[in-house]
């Protein structure tokens, strides 16, 4: 009896490892010969020359650095393949050796500027081009008592700058603070708290460890709107809301109809953690990802849709409507 046990429980393992060998060996399959969709978690999306450049985290190759791809028109999307095999920035060319995540590409007195994040820390380097190499002379992260994560810089019309940021504290919670001009670091003493899991849509686990996380900032009307994403990126209500502001330091006022993005707009799990982009013809677009499918997490697929400002009677400022109807998935289409 003890062998038949034995044999039996080897047969079991066995066809189980080899299931599992054959659905993994499908999906990456699909995702590389047939399936043209761009898997980038956390993307942003740059314009510069003309161009729109995207960035994100890159699944599991999340240890080498940043992808890049291009497109004239935020639809004909291209990898491109001009510096360092297609990373904008590479891993052993800036600070890091684990964890890329979350990137963003801004431009400032004729340089461009990622933040970005490894090993749980926030670093900036800096770039003659969007496409790269981002560098840093001295490889180092910004100062914090703290790990943080998912960077977002701010350059208001008077000059200051500020970073937005998750710093993981009992919870992943939004800060900001004002930056030094070289963005070398941020002033301690600046530093305010922004956005934290209060509301149930932010929390439908209730979670021990509740998570806002994905800040972007936009400037409208002397307003300021801060963009974020609640629950575990793993939660399938994983979903976007926004806070307006008076001051870039806040305090911030939750939009009352949040979440405003949710899985329902590509009918797709995880919806999230993306970037507001201006096209050419100045409508507003919103880049985010989602699950790899409703079953399966990773990698995630990068998708977008069109905002759009709009009058609330019931409130002093405008609100954000997502316009379902445009949102698609990015895919490459050399064209």
């Amino acid at each position: 009896m003890k062998t038949f046990k034995q044999a039996f429980t080897n047969f079991f393992l066995c066809t189980v490892l080899f299931f599992f060998s054959c659905s993994t060996s499908k999906v990456n399959e699909e995702k590389s010969v047939t399936d043209p969709s761009i898997y980038l978690a956390d993307p942003t999306i740059f314009s510069a020359n003309n161009m729109y450049y995207l960035y994100g985290t890159v699944g599991a190759n999340a240890n080498n650095g940043f992808l890049v791809y291009t497109s004239p028109d935020l639809k004909h999307w291209r990898a491109s393949k001009e510096v360092n095999n297609g990373y904008a920035l590479q891993k052993g060319d800036a600070y890091g050796t684990k964890g890329f995540w979350a990137p963003q590409v801004f431009a400032y007195n004729k340089k461009f500027y990622m933040a970005y994040v490894a090993n749980e820390n926030i670093a900036i380097a800096e770039s003659d081009s969007p496409l790269g190499p981002f560098k840093q002379l001295v490889r180092d992260s910004l100062s914090a008592n703290v790990k943080q994560i998912d960077p977002f810089v701010f350059i208001d019309d008077d000059g200051k700058k500020y970073l937005y940021h998750v710093r993981l504290t009992q919870g992943n919670k939004i800060y900001v603070a004002e930056m030094t001009d070289d963005f070398s670091a941020i002033k301690p003493e600046t530093v305010h708290e922004c956005i934290t899991a209060t509301e149930p849509w932010e929390n439908t686990q209730n979670a021990s460890w509740p998570v806002t996380e994905g800040p972007t900032v936009i400037k409208h009307k002397d307003l300021y709107y801060l963009f974020y994403t609640a629950n575990d990126f793993r939660n399938p209500d994983y979903a976007v809301g926004y806070a307006v502001s008076k001051n870039p330091l806040g305090p911030w006022k939750k939009y009352g109809g949040n979440p405003i993005l949710t899985k329902n707009v590509l009918g797709i799990n995880g919806t999230g953690h993306g970037d507001i982009i201006v096209n050419k013809k100045k409508k507003m677009f919103f880049v985010f990802h989602t699950h790899y499918s409703n079953n399966v997490v990773s990698p995630r697929k990068t998708a977008i849709v069109e905002m759009k400002f709009s009058k609330d009677r019931e409130s002093e400022y405008d609100k954000i409507t997502v316009l379902s109807n445009t949102a698609s998935f990015l895919k490459v289409q050399n064209k």
